[in-house]
């Protein structure tokens, strides 16, 4: 399926300033309300308790809002669970300022709010809140390094940078986003971080293999002729892949519930991101980055004729003539 006309090319490389230019004002942007702000980091990270309980009837939100309002645990963050007689309380703070029997408190505190069971009460530590955090930055780190050195082995070292620049461009702003709007960092947002990771690394590559093809097969020496071709010529498959799972998260987003609304968020911003810096910003960084069509063809002709030359020896050595 063809979305954009077949055959033409677009000139993406004649307005890479200006692309680049809001790119960096959106980086900066992040960057700053991410040092002012902050994340909101929720209790897998911050440590805290998760209470779930469930109602014989619908359970009364507002009610339990206005019930624990006057009570240790205001700042507890309430939402809909699965269904709408189920719900979790969610309340931050380190273990020390937390009752071990938070089930019975709240037995206590919701008892004007109608028939319900404590279903399950988990407490997470400062300590352990401390050390997932350190694993999730590790998580992220160890991907780029890992992401790092594969493009590099796959194609060449200025790809590789220009893959991760794309890559820290799109979860920068991703994490703006969620500080910006005080979504509540947890393992699930970490998850979509991650994923967000995956997803724009592959339309990077699609991308990439298609620049290099086009180096390898076209006899134009400028470079951004080249990537105005390559780029547009998958165009209509990185568009059409990402109005697909767009769709998806929006649906997950309008009706997955308050529990997966930040999964959804962050999934939503990374896939408008990642499709944007995938056609506007990797293959501009991959130019400003002075990729030689000259050198990269010299390197390929030489890497062929050593290839040849092996073959060529392999050949006599089977046949008995060396």
């Amino acid at each position: 399926m063809e979305i954009f006309k077949s055959g033409k090319i677009y000139n993406f490389m004649g307005k890479r300033l200006p692309f680049l230019g809001i790119s960096f004002l959106l980086v900066t942007a992040s960057i700053v309300l991410l040092l002012t702000k902050g994340l909101n980091f929720g209790i897998d990270f911050a440590g805290g308790t998760i209470v779930q309980v469930k109602y014989e009837q619908k359970a009364p939100i507002d009610k339990i809002r206005d019930t624990l309002k006057s009570t240790n645990y205001s700042n507890a963050s309430i939402s809909e669970f699965g269904s709408p007689e189920e719900i979790v309380i969610r309340v931050k703070g380190s273990s020390s300022n937390i009752a071990n029997d938070i089930g019975d408190e709240m037995h206590v505190l919701l008892k004007t709010t109608g028939e319900f069971e404590i279903r399950r009460v988990d407490i997470v530590g400062p300590k352990v809140g401390g050390e997932l955090r350190e694993k999730g930055l590790m998580a992220l780190t160890l991907s780029m390094i890992v992401i790092l050195a594969y493009v590099s082995y796959r194609f060449e070292w200025r790809f590789a940078i220009a893959s991760i620049l794309a890559l820290a461009h799109d979860i920068v702003i991703a994490l703006g986003a969620i500080s910006l709007f005080s979504i509540e960092v947890n393992l699930d947002i970490l998850a979509a971080i991650l994923t967000i990771l995956g997803y724009s690394l592959n339309d990077t590559i699609i991308v990439f293999d298609r620049i290099r093809e086009g180096v390898q097969t076209s006899k134009e020496s400028i470079l951004d002729k080249v990537v105005n071709e390559s780029v547009s010529r998958t165009l209509s498959r990185t568009t059409l892949t990402s109005l697909t799972t767009f769709f998806v998260v929006v649906t997950l987003y309008v009706f997955g519930g308050e529990i997966i609304n930040g999964f959804a968020f962050t999934m939503l911003v990374g896939v408008i991101v990642g499709t944007y810096s995938s056609i506007f910003i990797a293959a501009s960084f991959l130019v400003q980055l002075k990729f030689s069509i000259s050198n990269f063809r010299a390197k390929e002709a030489d890497k062929l004729k050593r290839q040849k030359e092996k073959d060529k020896l392999r050949a006599m050595y089977e046949q008995g003539t060396m």
